[in-house]
């Protein structure tokens, strides 16, 4: 029973704390992104394409977060 309760805290606090840093750069890359395009309109097309593609990146360690701990939670 109590290793039940302990794999669930792992899998929690790691999605938790693995989604704390994605959750931080996409706000700052958002952030610039929006100082950019109100500094330069016209570079809007380029920014947009620099920011999707920064975005998914950061997603994608939040993805391997998801999937570590849904690994702790059925494999564990």
């Amino acid at each position: 029973m109590e290793l039940d309760a302990a794999r669930l805290l792992a899998a929690g606090l790691a999605m938790g704390l693995g989604a704390i840093g994605p959750g931080i750069g996409i706000g700052i890359l958002g952030s610039g992104a929006v100082n950019a395009v109100s500094r330069n309109p016209e570079a809007r097309g380029p920014i947009f394409t620099n920011l999707l593609f920064a975005v998914a990146l950061a997603e994608a360690v939040a993805i391997y977060a998801l999937v570590v701990s849904i690994l702790l939670i059925f494999v564990a």
